[in-house]
């Protein structure tokens, strides 16, 4: 059930989050979609929600758990905190390696967007007022990265009405897998007359329930002499053998300060950290058992972030305003093992006497070694925003909301490729160990104007049209590639680790364009004006004076929007809508790849809104046809290094609907779906060109290395250019997605026991929208799964016993491998499974 049933939050009774608006039917609820306080039956937009109460019935604690209740949102997901969000069908596949497009879809905590350019902060969930999905283009009110829709996380405010709190304790066991819990606890207090104080902390242990088994590798030695090589280099992983070693530790807290500054002014701040430690994969490698995997490093992840949030609201006249900022930094570091990569090019270089010897994987010693690599990898973004809007009054036959946005988003982006026991001579210039290097520097700013009108054409007939003008620049500058010695074609130095086409041998230097030049660098290598710590150059652009400065992406553009609704029956509201999403466009950290440009979405929808039954029932939908202009597509490309490029037009058709229902006292029932049809509606080439509409007539450049050198081929006419034929369905999104859940209590003296069955089901959907890859990688299969719930409420406690993902279904989330040509080893990313717990709470 989408419409929140009565809101207040599990073993709370206290007054404040009732004001988030539940009404005596327990069906009603009020939202801030469109910047206005409103009923959700009057907002004449797609827009599903889960309120307090619901998010704890249901258990949600993190993205995936309210992602399965919202059936318009897809995703793609690898571990905890690295999640890529959808909606409606807008996904192309791929989007978000580091450098990668902006999100499509915008995330929003409070007031301030807390979408990184990497994607979603994983926010846990406790002490939340409501969770808004708004599907469609939202370009208008909320920008860039809201292209296809908007979710925005509510919390609960500082109340002054009185001093309460709560607090909620779980813990459970998965099936086959270890122990995990968690506490979470809230205390409100007012602070004198005019100014209240909330406190928020959760911890979070998630067992574990991959096991990383025992396996060895087996790669090509040194050279016989004789023109063969040696029996191979194996090695094994018994150091890092261990059962459920994918556990996850989350803490975190927030903090809210809300002062009345006199009647009219009201200012609240906010402070929020979370610290999220995970340990091995989230994934299985289908080529073993059933959630195993072999893993050769340790493999890890700590993302954590913090936010300060400012929101100013008061009234001039009788005019609304409002100023909402914030600050955010993340950081992310993560060890991953990289042993797929090494086993690929090691079969593939077999000629060569594997990828060790082709590429020259010594020691200081001059012995052959192994060419397993572990990747360490840390991301720092920061993340600033500014909005000031102002709104008329509500009640006005013409009412207005305008305002003006500006955001500053940086991203420092490092990958380190380690393989131990690499000689100097072989690693990246300066990074002893190191066989690939990027470290860049990322800036994305934007900034827009906005508003939108609405004019009561009759009481029951209102046009609203609004817009949003905008502009971006996005830049992009670092190193990225192997290393390389200036003085080896002279004969003077070792060769370094490998004859690729990026790197040092294409950096700038002070007599040549690096990224210009086929052969290695001659001149003084340019370190001037790029990133400290690399050894040079070769993502940016060279100036005059000795110095190089980013490649920039620059753009501007407008957004439409037109909306008109009728309140056909006072339990009945019709609307139509188009509007229309944009995405920035940005650069690719291949230096040779041109930027790739903004894609478009526009969104044509047909809605109702339905009150029914006295009340008991509220039956909302929506039907909308969606063209996705040269959709953003990332992909790996030549020896695995991520490309982005514009792709074809897609069209997306779809329904959804929702139901929220309280047939009697006591029982309450809600269900939601969405059916998604979304293709191509033209050829997707598999290669770079000014193609005509079969993909034909393509003039590709393709430089093939070898030892010694490297050949320049051109290929025309390909035919097997195309990679996607018209029609192909876009990936990820399933056809079918439902959800629904039955809830029934009753009294016994003092005592309201309670039983809960919610399922969710949802079809199988394409890994890639490229025939061939997606055939490789495999459908991401069908699933349905089902949680059941006891409990009992008494007093101020409520004590409950359940079990989550009941028949231990294993869905698919997501499908990968670690490289272009890694499909020796496919990983599938499943649900949690079957997990029994038990929670007990209480207020106070």
């Amino acid at each position: 059930m989408l419409a929140t049933l009565p809101a207040f939050a599990f073993a709370q009774s206290t007054p404040a989050t009732v004001a988030a608006g539940a009404d005596s039917d327990g069906i009603e609820v009020i939202v801030t979609a469109q910047k206005r306080s409103q009923r959700l039956q009057d907002v004449p937009i797609s827009i599903q929600v889960l309120g307090t109460k619901k998010l704890d019935e249901l258990n949600i604690s993190n993205f995936n758990d309210f992602a399965a209740q919202l059936p318009s949102v897809s995703f793609q997901t690898s571990s905890p905190g690295s999640t890529k969000v959808y909606f409606r069908g807008v996904a192309s596949g791929g989007d978000g390696n580091h450098s990668g497009s902006l999100p499509s879809v915008g995330i929003y905590l409070d007031e301030q967007p807390v979408t990184t350019i990497d994607g979603a902060l994983d926010v846990h969930v406790y002490d939340i007022a409501r969770i808004e999905s708004l599907a469609g283009p939202q370009g208008t009110l909320y920008g860039a990265s809201s292209e296809a829709g908007t979710l925005r996380i509510i919390t609960n405010k500082p109340d002054m009405t009185g001093t309460y709190g709560r607090f909620d304790s779980e813990v459970n066991k998965v099936t086959d897998g270890g122990m995990g819990g968690q506490l979470e606890g809230m205390f409100n207090t007012p602070i004198g007359s005019k100014a209240a104080l909330r406190l928020v902390g959760w911890y979070e242990h998630d067992a574990g329930y991959i096991d990383n088994i025992p396996g060895t590798r087996t790669f090509l030695g040194a050279s016989d002499g004789d023109g063969g090589y040696l029996p191979g280099i194996t090695v094994n992983n018994d150091q890092f053998v261990k059962k459920d070693y994918n556990d996850t530790d989350i803490v975190g807290g927030r903090a809210a300060l809300k002062v009345d500054l006199d009647d009219n002014w009201t200012t609240t701040a906010t402070i929020i950290a979370q610290d999220t430690k995970s340990h091995g994969t989230y994934a299985y490698d289908t080529s073993l058992d059933d959630l195993q995997v072999q893993r050769f490093f340790p493999e890890s992840g700590h993302d954590r972030f913090a936010q300060a949030a400012l929101t100013v609201q008061g009234k001039i006249g009788n005019f609304d305003l409002t100023y909402a900022g914030a600050y955010m930094e993340r950081k992310v570091n993560t060890q991953s093992d990289y042993t797929d990569y090494a086993e690929a090019y090691d079969a593939l270089y077999a000629s060569y006497g594997g990828v060790a010897n082709y590429q020259y994987f010594t020691n200081e010693a001059g012995d052959t070694i192994d060419s397993r690599q572990t990747i360490f990898g840390t991301d720092k973004f920061t993340k600033q925003s500014h909005e000031f809007r102002i709104a008329s009054p509500t009640t006005d036959r013409l009412r207005f909301v305008a305002g003006a946005f500006y955001q500053y988003q940086t991203h420092d982006i490092l990958q380190d490729y380690q393989v131990p026991n690499l000689s100097a001579a072989m690693s990246v210039n300066g990074w002893e160990g190191t066989l690939w290097l990027t470290k860049q520097s990322r800036i994305d700013r934007d900034a827009a104007i906005f508003g939108e009108v609405s004019f009561d054409i009759t009481p029951k007939l209102t046009l609203t049209a609004g817009g949003r003008s905008f502009t971006y620049d996005n830049s992009l500058i670092g190193f990225f590639g192997f290393g390389r010695s200036q003085g080896f074609l002279a004969g003077t130095d070792a060769p370094n680790a490998t004859y690729g086409s990026s790197g040092v041998r294409r950096c700038f230097t002070t007599d040549t364009y690096g990224v210009d030049n086929p052969k290695d660098p001659t001149g003084t290598l340019i370190t001037k004006g790029g990133v400290e710590g690399t050894p040079c150059t070769d993502l940016g652009v060279q100036n005059a004076d000795g110095s190089v400065s980013p490649k920039h992406a620059k753009g501007s553009g407008f957004s439409p929007k037109i909306n008109l609704s009728w309140k056909a029956t006072p339990g009945l509201m019709l609307y139509g809508t188009y509007s229309k999403g944009f995405r920035p466009g940005g650069i690719n950290r291949r230096a040779s790849v041109p930027n790739y440009a903004p894609d478009y979405l526009s969104n044509f929808e047909l809605g109702w809104k339905a009150t029914l039954f006295n009340k008991t029932v509220h039956l909302n939908g929506a039907l909308y046809d969606q063209k996705w202009e040269s959709f953003q597509f990332a992909f790996l490309g030549q020896n695995s290094f991520t490309e982005i490029h514009n792709g074809p037009d897609a069209d997306i058709k779809g329904l959804e609907m929702d139901l929220a229902w309280v047939p009697m006292q006591g029982l309450t029932i809600g269900a939601s779906g969405a059916l998604t049809s979304a293709k191509t509606t033209s050829n997707l080439c598999a290669f770079e060109g000014d193609p005509n509409e079969d993909c034909s007539g393509i003039i590709t450049t393709h430089e093939t290395q070898y030892p010694g050198g490297v050949a320049t081929d051109v290929y025309t006419d390909h035919e097997d250019s195309i990679a996607a034929p018209i029609g192909t369905r876009l990936p990820i999104t399933p056809q079918v997605k439902l959800a629904a859940n039955v809830r029934y209590s009753w009294d016994v003296g003092k005592y309201s026991p309670y039983w809960q069955i919610d399922a969710t089901y949802q079809s199988g959907a394409s890994t890639d929208i490229r025939v061939a890859q997606a055939e490789a990688l495999g459908r991401l299969r069908g699933f349905k799964v089902v949680n059941l719930a006891v409990g009992v409420e008494w007093d101020t406690w409520t004590l409950e016993a359940y079990l989550r993902n009941a028949f231990n279904e294993r869905a698919e989330l997501s499908r990968y491998v670690q490289c272009s040509i890694c499909y020796q080893r496919t990983y599938i990313v499943p649900n949690t499974p079957q997990t029994f717990g038990v929670r007990l709470g209480s207020s106070f």
